[in-house]
């Protein structure tokens, strides 16, 4: 029998955390509650979780800061909640790390169609039970190499280019289908399982961030080049080892 997904509601608000633990009880999911950092990773220790709904706005530690050093240990599935609804938290949030983005006030419907989205694709990407491992690959394009066991990006010369989440992820999409026009819609797909479309933008920020580390001139782009209307293309060879 299959054990049905254990969520952590991680809020400060006492009544936001009972209301969705209730919600989410209700849909036959097991509910941990958390109110802060601290207590969030005594959870975490405490028990195994299958997602966590983070909020952003938190006292102490905030849910930006939690969200990276989550994803600097694990890759399990943060959803963010914020009441906040600017674009740039929104950006930041998917740079983080964060599979998906709520903005407060939300649906329980919504919620619950989000948690199932982002478990699905967490599967999705898990390799199946005694299946063999694949081998990391390492992608060879002009002056870079980029390494996918180590989620590194190295320069000619040896010296290692630190890349956020995002960025990463960008980037091996891109390496994986070179000389292709791909769409922001795609591109989203491919990089962050797709949190939403109103996340275009976000799409267009991880593109700029990657073209100064990765350009020699990142207002001449030639690397990734620019289709209007149509998304992004990167241009170089790419070798696979």
């Amino acid at each position: 029998m299959e054990t049905a997904p254990h969520i952590l509601v991680v809020d400060d608000h006492r009544e936001v955390r009972d209301l969705v633990a209730r919600a989410l009880t209700r849909e036959g999911f097991r509910v941990s509650q958390a109110a802060d950092g601290k207590a969030m990773r005594r959870a975490l220790e405490e028990g195994r979780h299958d997602l966590i709904l983070l909020d952003l706005m938190l006292p102490g530690e905030d849910g930006l800061s939690l969200c990276r050093s989550l994803r600097a240990q694990s890759d399990i599935p943060i959803i963010m909640l914020t009441a906040k609804g600017e674009e740039v938290d929104r950006v930041i949030g998917l740079e983080m790390g964060a599979d998906d983005y709520l903005p407060k006030p939300f649906g329980s419907r919504e919620l619950v169609a989000r948690i199932r989205a982002v478990l699905r694709r967490s599967r999705d990407r898990a390799p199946a039970p005694g299946a063999p491992d694949k081998p990391p690959a390492t992608y060879v394009f002009e002056t870079w190499t980029l390494d996918t066991a180590t989620r590194s990006l190295l320069r000619q010369d040896g010296v290692t280019v630190p890349l956020s989440t995002g960025e990463y992820d960008l980037l091996l999409a891109f390496a994986e289908r070179p000389q292709r026009v791909l769409s922001r819609e795609q591109l989203l797909d491919l990089a962050r399982g797709r949190a939403a479309a109103s996340f275009d933008r976000a799409i267009d920020t991880q593109v700029s961030r990657l073209r100064r580390k990765i350009e020699r001139d990142p207002a001449n782009p030639v690397l990734i080049k620019t289709v209007w209307g149509g998304g992004y293309i990167f241009t170089p060879t790419v070798k696979r080892a």
